[in-house]
């Protein structure tokens, strides 16, 4: 039997074959066709790609995000894996369309433009419902953003690329910060849910969140041993830094709520969380009407939402930074609490509504 060692210098090259089958396979499925073993070797010779030798370089973007996946996937978040598979999705359709192989190394400016452009003219008809879906400027910029992160990589591991991609800005727009102000965060305090145990827990893990920063992902890793008597200390899923919450009354309050529980909250799906909370905050009277913009290119997008469709799990960690700057806590401090680095990346969940204008207008004026 040959040595560990000489396995694995080859577990890279099997990998790779696998995922090949695994993709010929259902291109077949896609396609409804039958097949058969013979077949399948057949595709694999007319891409002759049996075999990838370690002293050749990958070119092919597709498959080296492809291998970035194998080889990182368990150190990302499920977020961060979804957009790296919609970036491999979109350049495979790319380069049907174009009929070139995307290559390093002629990834230049005039790519970037073309690939860009081809995913603003993207659609895809949902089979069952007919529903057209398109993808609007900040999905398009997050792409796009990825596939740079993608280049710099390569470039770093070595591999030959075209160094005219850096030359190619991203322009990204404004998203809109969906934060409830301080009225609506009391409405929804005084909300009496206790009748309906589903609706309560939901309330419960979102005030959490509003009053303490944390992420969806951070509370539902939150245990026993990680609350000290005036703190929590916690490792952030997200950044993998420490952080710690300093406990104020409310986060107290809801604590004391399950401390004969083995967990300190409730567990719940993030789908599912974010349906309820939906319900949660329409009972509150959370409905005033907030416009959404998305562009599309250079088409503009606009819908009226009453707010409570729009509120989420992430609107906790944004209402806990809008209402304590407005309680005028320092924002470096918010900062610590949160985690934010810079206030490039921070300063997009403040959220200054319009009665903070007013009273900062009066204050300066009258």
């Amino acid at each position: 039997m040959p040595p560990k060692s000489y396995l694995l210098q080859y577990q890279d090259d099997l990998l790779e074959i696998r995922n090949k089958v695994r993709q010929i396979e259902e291109g077949f499925r896609a396609k409804e066709e039958p097949y058969d073993l013979d077949m399948l070797i057949a595709k694999i010779k007319e891409t002759k790609k049996e075999v990838i030798k370690k002293s050749e370089p990958v070119e092919l973007v597709y498959d080296f995000i492809d291998q970035y996946i194998q080889e990182n996937g368990v150190n990302r978040v499920k977020g961060s894996m979804v957009v790296y598979k919609s970036l491999k999705k979109h350049l495979k359709n790319f380069q049907e369309k174009t009929g070139t192989p995307i290559r390093f190394e002629n990834m230049d400016y005039s790519f970037m433009q073309r690939f860009q452009n081809f995913l603003i003219d993207w659609k895809e008809v949902h089979p069952n419902t007919g529903n057209i879906k398109t993808i609007n400027n900040i999905t398009i910029a997050k792409q796009l953003s990825t596939l740079k992160t993608f280049m710099s990589y390569a470039r770093r591991r070595g591999i030959k690329i075209h160094e005219g991609y850096k030359d190619f800005s991203v322009k990204k727009e404004r998203l809109e910060v969906i934060a409830l102000n301080q009225q609506e965060f009391d409405a929804l305090y005084a909300l009496d849910v206790s009748a309906n145990p589903r609706l309560s827990q939901v309330k419960d893990i979102f005030l959490f969140s509003c009053v303490t920063g944390y992420r969806f992902s951070d509370i539902l890793q939150l245990k026993r041993e990680h609350i000290k008597e005036n703190e929590i200390r916690l490792t952030i899923t997200k950044t993998k830094e420490p952080s710690i919450v300093p406990l104020t009354r409310i986060s107290r309050e809801i604590l004391k709520k399950y401390e004969e529980r083995v967990l300190p909250l409730p567990m719940i799906s993030n789908q599912k969380f974010n349906d309820y909370v939906k319900e949660l905050c329409e009972l509150a009277g959370i409905k005033d009407p907030v416009e959404i913009v998305r562009y599309r290119g250079a088409v503009r997008e606009s819908k009226i939402y009453p707010k409570h469709e729009l509120v989420s799990a992430h609107t906790g960690r944004k209402t806990f930074v809008t209402l304590s700057l407005a309680k005028g806590i320092p924002a470096e401090v918010v900062m610590k609490i949160t985690g934010h680095s810079d206030y490039k990346s921070f300063k997009r969940y403040v959220q200054v509504d319009e009665s903070r204008k007013r009273d900062a207008m009066s204050q300066a004026w009258d």
